[in-house]
């Protein structure tokens, strides 16, 4: 297994984890139950982790594809400043529901307003790895590109660096 497919493997953790703990926090407010509560937050918790070994294998998998054709170093690039944010979005995450999932064990009057909290810091974490995610498939995918010319490279007039329009 090389770099590419252990990221490619582990980066749909993040995303569709918390995806889940947002759906799952959101169904814990209204059946309001403790136990489903403390399961999203853990699950949270988990998700927001999870972001750090997909940024962790991003760099391997940029040895293995930034040489293949088709592969522009402006997405690479982007996506993992986006990654880096990610990161540090996710581990926000896993301590707002730490937190959240330690002062309700402790305090149980207190767990639905943790939840409430990790619920918002949830919606803005699953768009930052949404976009993230698709940041990355832009590396691979030209399909999903728009205007099909690596970010970095567009000048000015909608033209890329090197085209030139000589009659």
């Amino acid at each position: 297994m090389n770099g590419a497919q252990l990221h490619l493997m582990l980066n749909h953790l993040p995303v569709m984890g918390a995806l889940f703990a947002m759906l799952l926090l959101g169904w814990s407010l209204i059946r309001r139950s403790a136990e489903i509560q403390k399961l999203a937050l853990a699950t949270a918790l988990l998700a927001g982790l999870s972001s750090a070994p997909a940024y962790l294998t991003g760099e391997p998998a940029e040895h293995v594809i930034e040489h293949l054709p088709g592969v522009a170093e402006a997405y690479i690039e982007e996506h993992e400043s986006m990654g880096r944010f990610a990161l540090w979005c996710g581990v926000a995450l896993s301590v707002v529901a730490a937190t959240a999932l330690g002062a309700g064990v402790r305090y149980p009057r207190w767990l639905t307003a943790g939840v409430v909290m990790t619920l918002l810091a949830s919606l803005f974490v699953s768009g930052v790895m949404g976009y993230t995610a698709h940041l990355g498939g832009q590396i691979r995918h030209p399909e999903i590109r728009s205007g099909g010319a690596p970010p970095a490279t567009q000048g000015h007039g909608g033209e890329s660096e090197g085209e030139s329009h000589e009659d």
